[in-house]
């Protein structure tokens, strides 16, 4: 199995969340990718799938993915059934986190409690 075979769902995954400038070489049995993700989250979600794939350390693959925009960790689609909370345990692994999440969109929300689908919410860096 190739090297680019082995990280291929890392390769699909970048191509899903739109990363811009990819590059990706496979030399020497090493693949070496890189690009731009939108927020520091989906080059998280890149690292943990790498991860996921090539263990903690692996040796075989080289990624450079650097940042569009570092001012927020997110930007959030609210979709229905979702809260605050929930969303902050998606991204924080805290539900209690809400509150940073709140204080960041007071431009757009009045009420922690009421949240509407289809509100881009700034989810800020932890």
């Amino acid at each position: 199995m190739s090297v680019k075979a082995k990280y291929q769902a890392v390769l699909n995954l970048g191509e899903q969340l739109g990363i811009k400038d990819g590059d990706v070489v496979e030399a020497e049995g090493v693949l070496k990718i890189k690009g731009e993700a939108h927020t520091q989250y989906e080059k998280d979600l890149i690292w943990d799938k790498i991860k996921e794939l090539g263990g903690e350390h692996p040796t075989d693959i080289k990624a450079n993915i650097t940042v569009g925009d570092s001012s927020v960790y997110h930007r959030h689609v609210v979709k229905s059934g979702e809260s605050l909370s929930k969303i902050a345990k998606h991204y924080y692994g805290d539900p209690m986190k809400y509150k940073q999440i709140f204080s960041a969109n007071t431009n757009i929300l009045s009420n922690p409690d009421i949240i509407h689908p289809d509100q881009v919410l700034i989810i800020p860096n932890a």
